[in-house]
């Protein structure tokens, strides 16, 4: 009887022990598979996703800026360039004339034209028209004739609509020479009417 009391206990108590090792199994299992364990883990999942798309939408929008930053200095940079090539050229086309004359030529016209069009774009511009000729003739003669084909280009360009105020004169008839000789090619050179720019 003993010995069966004493077995009795013995199953009973390893039945509680295995009660207890199965209730805890369950516990860990259970609070393993709990979703309000798991809600934590998956907010910060998305919150990580999101900040990621956060970051990829600033770096998109940031590469786009300086994109749009390097093409906005790129045609301001070519609009100073074009600018600069103008004023370039406006100085640097002279008007051609025939021996002996100071009237202005279909050629001359076309070019006056392009410099009358260049100072309506550039309303602040005052220019200096200078008159020039060959070597043939005297000093006092030449000064004369450069005179007159300066005051030819001007009263064509104030015809124009161009402001007398704008354009002054000056003659140096056969002192400044651009090409050097005594031929047709160095003479057909310097009778021209060049621009200065004097602001």
């Amino acid at each position: 009887m003993k010995k069966r009391n004493m077995y009795f206990k013995i199953g009973l108590v390893i039945l509680m022990v295995g009660l207890l090792v199965t209730v805890s199994a369950c516990s860990k299992k259970k609070s393993h598979l709990d979703p309000m364990e798991q809600a934590p883990s998956s907010q910060t999942e998305a919150s990580a996703a999101a900040e990621q798309e956060a970051a990829e939408a600033r770096a998109i929008a940031e590469e786009e800026l300086r994109a749009q930053q390097l093409q906005e200095q790129k045609a301001r940079e070519e609009a100073a360039q074009q600018k600069t090539q103008a004023r370039e050229q406006f100085v640097n086309k002279d008007i051609y004339f025939n021996f002996d004359d100071a009237s202005l030529s279909s050629d001359a016209r076309e070019v006056l034209k392009d410099k009358v069009e260049w100072l309506r774009e550039n309303p602040g511009v005052s220019v200096l028209i200078e008159g020039h000729c060959d070597e043939r003739g005297t000093a006092e003669y030449n000064i004369a004739l450069g005179q007159r084909r300066a005051q030819s280009v001007k009263t064509f360009m104030v015809n124009a609509g161009v402001s007398p105020s704008r354009l002054s004169t000056i003659s140096y008839g056969e002192e400044r020479p651009v090409a050097m000789g005594s031929n047709e090619s160095a003479w057909a050179k310097n009778r021209r009417a060049h621009f200065r720019i004097q602001n």
